[in-house]
This record gives structure tokens, sequence and C-alpha cells, in this order.
């Protein structure tokens, strides 16, 4: 097959209750429809039921009960709508997987080895994995062989050296069971840092560039030449920087102390989900995990103010600790929904770290979000830009470059 031939691609994110979808024309990389099926669950009767899905500008409120269900609702949509004339113009589907382990460092066709692999890590990505092997199999159901494609949130960060991807813990650890840092949002990661060396004209095998991927989950970056050599999140998402609910770095030691205030009432699992769902931002404002309602009352609630400083510090931590690691940064790349839309927090991260020789050209940094922009002036030493992410189109060009092989 030559590369410049025409392909539907069908981009999937599925989680344990939703399933977001893009059918992207390749290589044009042009949006065909996208949508979104919410609230989905076992639980769902004709008379009592959440769920609804958006495809396209049509809109429908009805019960959904698993995922190959919505699958077929949505390939039913297309078809009568004529977007597709049979299932096989479909010529490959893309899932995202968060989890993907030390086994994977690409994109790979799905075959029961893989799903085998996906299953067993379902412990490091409980929510996840799970979802995401259930997508997949919604797409095997539909009686026609479509190529099934997944591309791993851990793969780019592959390419991490054993002294950055290890723990200072007993060695057997990580031979019987694994625990090591693994990463998250590399399909993120990987498209802003390669569109941000596109933007400033130069090879990304020059540069090193400090990624920020900061939404309701964030981490950052290292990207040294077009591969990452440092990531913040680690066995799982908690790792980090504190995000939305999530707690980030913390002395493991202080869920001992809460177990010993009330053993009954802070088991292991209840401190981990409260690290996880009620801390960060929602834990620290005691307000709201969202962080356009953080910033509306800042003026009402100094732990608002609180909240936000703790993030932005330890974003700029991170920054400093890349720029020493891998012998400073051409630039600094902000992305994802906070990072492309919250002025107040690149301001104040950078801010943090103009030591390094970056400076904000705040009359830019002020007006645009959700688009790409430059955010520093000609005069500084380390350029910032503002790159929306398009992971779901990265995954298409994964997908693509599989099926024209």
């Amino acid at each position: 097959m030559k590369n410049n031939e025409t392909k539907k691609i069908m981009v999937v994110n599925c989680g344990s209750s939703s399933l977001k979808f893009r059918l992207i024309e390749m290589p044009s990389e042009k949006v065909i429809i996208k949508g979104l099926f919410e609230s989905i669950s076992e639980k769902n009767t004709p008379d009592n039921f959440t769920s609804k899905y958006k495809i396209g500008d049509y809109s429908c409120n009805a019960p959904i009960r698993s995922h190959t269900e919505a699958v077929q609702i949505l390939l039913d949509y297309l078809m009568k709508n004529k977007i597709i004339s049979s299932y096989s113009e479909i010529d490959g589907v893309g899932h995202r997987v968060v989890q993907g382990g030390k086994y994977f460092s690409k994109a790979e066709v799905v075959d029961e080895y893989v799903k085998g692999k996906i299953k067993e890590l379902i412990p490091l990505a409980p929510l996840h994995n799970k979802a995401h092997l259930d997508g997949i199999e919604a797409f095997e159901s539909i009686g026609t062989k479509l190529t099934n494609v997944v591309v791993f949130d851990t793969a780019f960060h592959q390419t991490m050296e054993p002294d950055t991807y290890m723990y200072a813990l007993p060695y057997e650890w990580y031979e019987k069971y694994g625990i090591r840092k693994y990463g998250a949002h590399g399909t993120s990661h990987k498209y802003v840092a390669n569109k941000c060396a596109e933007v400033m004209g130069r090879p990304v095998e020059e540069l090193k560039i400090i990624t920020c991927h900061i939404g309701n989950g964030a981490s950052i970056s290292a990207v040294k030449g077009g591969k990452c050599i440092d990531t913040s999140m680690g066995l799982t998402p908690l790792e980090g920087i504190p995000m939305g609910t999530r707690s980030g770095n913390i002395d493991p030691t202080v869920l001992e102390f809460m177990n010993s205030v009330d053993p009954e009432k802070y088991t292991v699992q209840e401190l981990l989900r409260i690290l996880n769902k009620e801390s960060g931002y929602l834990g620290v404002s005691q307000l709201s995990h969202d962080s356009r309602t953080i910033e509306e009352n800042l003026d009402k609630n100094p732990l608002c103010n609180l909240a936000l400083d703790i993030q932005y510090k330890r974003i700029a931590d991170y920054i400093g600790s890349y720029y020493v690691h891998m012998g400073g940064a051409d630039a600094i790349v902000f992305t994802a929904g906070i990072g492309e839309n919250s002025s107040r927090l690149r301001r104040e991260v950078l801010k943090r770290v103009q030591v390094l020789g970056v400076e904000l050209d705040d009359e830019v940094n002020d007006k645009v979000r959700g688009e790409i922009a430059e955010i520093t002036k000609p005069s500084s030493k380390i350029k910032a830009f503002l790159i929306p992410t398009e992971e779901e189109l990265m995954i298409a060009r994964d997908v693509y470059e599989i099926i024209t092989k």
C-alpha cells in the first residue's frame, strides 16, 4: 500500500462507563465525525437509566448497558447516515490504553498476547485497562474483521534509563512484581514535543523540551532528542505533582500515621481512595477539583490560593530538575485543559523558573488560550509555548502507519 492512500481510522478512548470516539480520514487528518457515550452501565434499564450519547450534532438519551451496545449504536448511526457504506470501510480502530507496562514501546495490532498483557496489567490501572479491554472486545464482537490497534500511554516513556525508572526498593519487587516508574500521558507528551519542534523550525532530535500536560490529571516530561528521558508520574498516575483530586508525591508514612489515628476508618484502601479522589485541588481548597472554580474563588477563599500555589511550586520543581537532567532546555510546553486555558498557571509557573532565563510575554500569555502560541519574549533564553494536545490524532497516525505497511 502507498503511504498516501486514503483510510478511515476510528480512534476510541473507553472509560469504565464511557466511550469517546473520533473518525478521522488519513493522511489528510480530517475529522469526519466525533462523539461521546456516557454513563454506560449494566444497571441501566428502559425505565431507569442515566446514559446518553452524542454523535456529531445528534444527541440522545437511551439506556446503554455495555460498551458493545454503544459500539453497535455508533456503527448503526454511521451506516444509516451514510457516513460509511459498510463496516469494512473503517480501515482501522485505534484504542487508547493507559498501561502497557514494560511490554510495549510502540503501537501494536491486537491479538491474544496483547489482550493478555493488557489484562495482566489491570492491577496497575484497574479502572482504565479493564475499560480498554471492554472497548477492544466490543469492536471485535461486531462480526467483521476490523484491524484493532492499541496505543499505550506508557509507550513513549519506555526510553527512560534504569536509574530514572527504578525505585530504591528491594530489587526483587521489580523482578517479581514489576514495581517501577511507567509514566502516563505519553501520547500527549510525544505529540506536543514534536509539534513544538515543528513550530520552532528545528529537528526534534536537536532539542531539549520540557512538556507540561496539565489537566485534571497532570504530568511533566523531559524530552531530549525526541525521546522521553524522565516523567513525573510513576507506577500509577498518583505520583508526581498535585492534580484535581490526586495528591501527587507525599511521605508514605503519612498513610501509617493516619491508619494509627483511626485503623477502622483509615484502612489502606480508604487512604488510597482519598489520595486519588479527595486530595489535590479538592483536598486543599475544600471546594472543588475544577481549576476554573478555584480561580474564580481566589479572593474569597485563601485555601484556593494555597491549592494552586502548591501545584505551581511542584511544577516548577520538576522543570528545574529536568533542566539540570538534560543539561539545559530549549523550550517549555504547556498543554491539556488547564495548561492550554489558564494564563494564570502559565504565568505563575514561569515566574518561579525565570532564573533559568525565561522571559514571559505577559500580554501574549494573558490573551491566548487553546491555540498554538509562543508566550515568551524574543530575548528569552528558553522559549515557552502553548500547544493544544491532539492525542486522538497521534493515535490515528500510529494506526495509519501500521495498516499501510
